[in-house]
């Protein structure tokens, strides 16, 4: 359901945008996080308090205040964080959980996490203040390979990774399945998988192997795309360096490409 404020419709310019989702491009909240501003009287444009998260606005040529301080572009930033289990990949949680902004300096701007990993998780999470980068590195179309570390409570047998292949019907009356899985290394009883997933639905990997009645010990997201986890130490953060950023966007245009229709 849709509130009020969003049903309403505003015919906007070219060039306009909602003045949450301005808010949202100029790095500074998230879109929720600006709606609330927005409804609470907190921010003015062209000097005029708007209280509508819908009204819009030119980005680049109105003049946008909250609280009294003019809101420019931020640089856009982009980080890889190695998340540790028990934290939960939100910016505020109801529950009172601990989150990932508890790893990170208190001094940066705002960023987001690009997607998410579930409490238990572990491994890889971007986090960036480009909305429309996040956009991208989440959608659909991109097929960003995730690739996973799992380890399960069982000895793994070819079986296993036929299923998980071929695909599973979960209680829910969905079928999931991953791109590839193979066999890591494996002691006494348990094994270590590689899974690779080209969508993530949500609990993807946990839901398929509940499913199987199989326990998950660990789950760690060791690569996205081209990138990988590498050596960052648990619980660390740091930047992503122009190179890596553009081997991802190569990565994300690629695959567009590859996956657009042909006429």
């Amino acid at each position: 359901m849709h509130n009020a404020s969003h049903t309403r419709l505003h015919s906007v310019t070219p060039g306009k945008v909602g003045l949450a989702r301005a808010l949202s491009k100029l790095g500074f909240c998230s879109r929720a996080q600006a709606a609330q501003l927005i409804r609470k009287g907190k921010v003015r444009v062209n000097g005029a308090i708007r209280r509508d998260p819908e009204t819009p606005v030119h980005v680049a040529k109105d003049r946008i205040e909250i609280d009294g301080q003019r809101i420019a572009a931020s640089e856009k930033i982009y980080f890889a964080l190695n998340k540790p289990r028990g934290l939960v990949s939100t910016a505020s949680d109801e529950k009172g959980r601990d989150t990932v902004y508890s790893l990170l300096s208190r001094d940066l701007p705002w960023v987001a996490p690009v997607g998410r990993l579930d409490k238990a998780s572990e491994g890889l999470l971007l986090l960036t203040n480009d909305t429309q980068w996040a956009a991208r590195v989440t959608a659909p179309e991109t097929h960003l390979d995730k690739t996973y570390h799992v380890q399960v409570g069982r000895i793994a047998d070819r079986a296993l990774l036929e299923a998980l292949k071929n695909g599973i019907r979960t209680g829910e009356a969905e079928t999931l399945r991953v791109k590839a899985a193979s066999l890591l290394r494996q002691g006494e009883r348990n094994s270590w998988l590689e899974i690779i997933l080209d969508e993530g639905r949500n609990r993807h990997i946990r839901r398929m192997l509940e499913t199987l009645s199989i326990e998950v010990l660990r789950l760690i997201r060791v690569a996205i795309g081209p990138l990988a986890l590498g050596d960052l130490p648990k619980a660390a953060v740091r930047r992503l360096t122009a190179d890596e950023k553009l081997t991802l966007d190569r990565a994300m245009l690629q695959n567009a490409k590859n996956t657009a229709p042909h006429l």
